[in-house]
């Protein structure tokens, strides 16, 4: 069966398996907005889950087969498992069903696709890409995986001919997307449950690459090795760099890192733009908003509006999110969930901490990036003054012998086993002094703990 056209599916109904998810709920609500009948499962309520049968989409909170039975399309995460119950419906009726990417790239069919790859940071580059371009009047269509800040959502329709996608290569289907464009922040082993070597990563991104458009173009980050030896193979689309070296098409240079901001002045192509002010933390999210304004410089936008839009971007959701301050103590929530990542959220929660400790909380995400990683895990980890390691989250993986948390914390200077969730923060609801800052990290659930900490230190100190 070849895949439907966007135009094909106004008036009929998709079913989303899984629709409370962060990529699958984007693509739920640009359907409704299209005019397609919404129908979808979730494992769970929730916000979004609420947010999406507000706009009328209808939703059932269980998986079970009956909810496919009169659905003319089916949508899946490929987290979903082949024995799901609606999964195995959706064949046995002989219905259409299409991985989340397929879905997204039929709704992209129709704009110039800009999409935003990279091991790291392209939620939060793709959230930049959208709210410049909406400085710049552009209205743009996006779909991200994370929640802007300023406007409380992940997907958007806009009026635009643009539309900015987050394209995640944790399962090589961002093969799918064709863009006119796309940005690369960098490449490195990561979602060792699907690329078994270095190389197989690098190979995802060339065939990636090998999507975008002749006529279109690849923005990359010449300060990484990995996205550097990927635009060193490209010669079927334009090349844009970005990075501090002379020889990038936007450079940075007169960087400064503050606690909670960053600012360096933009050079695009020997001439100076202007500076870039950010109201996000680290020298990677410089570079990340140097890929957008290299990105839009180059589709013919002007760099004051570019700027101004890079200037009152103020985050994504578990990006560095401030979750609450209590007497001087900072509660921070952050997704990171690779070492690198890891690296740099500490570096910005250092700065941010001043004086006071680092206490980190963190949760490793999936056994097998648990094994890959646990040596660069506990390096990082060890530069908090108190580092608490939960055990390891699951997501959809089966257990592997021998491994759980204590493989980092064993390899640590001063690393704490603490799978319990009441004692930890108890532990540290206990023990915060101010100017504190306690970060939870990780990609899993324990971003749940960050308002439990602070309606427990409001407590101690109120």
């Amino acid at each position: 069966m070849n895949k439907p056209t966007l135009q094909s599916l106004i008036g009929k109904r998709v079913h989303f398996i899984g629709i409370g998810g962060a990529g699958m709920s984007g693509l739920a609500r640009i359907s409704l907005s299209h005019g397609i009948t919404v129908s979808g499962s979730d494992a769970k309520d929730s916000s979004v889950v609420k947010a999406l049968q507000a706009l009328g989409a209808t939703i059932s909170t269980t998986h079970a087969a009956a909810n496919v039975d009169g659905a003319d399309l089916v949508v899946y995460s490929t987290a979903i498992s082949t024995s799901n119950a609606e999964l195995m419906r959706a064949q046995e009726l002989k219905l259409m069903t299409l991985t989340r990417a397929a879905a997204l790239s039929i709704l992209m069919s129709e704009s110039k696709s800009i999409a935003v790859a990279g091991t790291h940071g392209k939620t939060t580059t793709s959230s930049m890409m959208a709210v410049a371009l909406q400085a710049c009047g552009a209205d743009p269509s996006f779909a991200i995986g994370g929640t802007i800040t300023a406007s409380g959502s992940n997907a958007h329709r806009g009026t635009g001919e643009i539309f900015v996608a987050e394209a995640d290569e944790s399962d090589g289907s961002f093969i799918e997307y064709h863009p006119y464009a796309a940005i690369v922040t960098n490449v490195e082993h990561d979602h060792v449950d699907f690329f078994a070597t270095p190389a197989d990563v690098a190979q995802a991104f060339k065939d990636f690459a090998a999507t975008i458009k002749a006529e279109g173009f690849l923005t990359y980050c010449a300060d990484d090795e990995g996205a550097k030896a990927l635009a060193s193979t490209i010669t079927t689309c334009a090349l844009i760099s970005y990075g501090v070296g002379e020889e990038c098409d936007l450079r940075l240079d007169s960087i400064e890192l503050e606690a909670m901001g960053s600012r360096a002045r933009a050079i695009w192509r020997g001439k100076v733009v202007g500076f870039i002010e950010l109201q996000v933390p680290g020298h990677h999210n410089l570079l990340n908003a140097a890929a957008v304004l290299a990105t839009g410089l180059n589709l013919g936008f002007a760099a004051p509006e570019l700027l101004t839009g890079l200037a009152v971007f103020r985050g994504t959701g578990r990006r560095f999110e401030l979750k609450g301050t209590v007497h001087g103590i900072r509660v921070i929530d952050d997704y990171g969930h690779h070492p690198t990542e890891i690296d740099v959220t500490l570096k910005a929660a250092r700065r941010f901490a001043g004086d006071g400790r680092l206490i980190v909380i963190f949760q490793p995400h999936r056994y097998s990036r648990t094994k890959a990683f646990s040596s660069q895990f506990a390096k990082v980890l060890d530069m908090a003054d108190r580092a608490i390691v939960l055990e390891v989250y699951a997501a959809s993986e089966k257990p592997i012998a021998g491994v759980t948390s204590r493989l980092i914390t064993d390899a640590m200077s001063h690393g704490e086993y603490i799978p319990n969730f009441i004692e930890v923060t108890d532990s540290v609801i206990d023990s915060a002094e101010p100017q504190d800052v306690i970060i939870t990290l990780g990609a899993g659930d324990v971003s749940s703990l960050a308002p439990i900490i602070v309606d427990g230190l409001s407590r101690r100190f109120g």
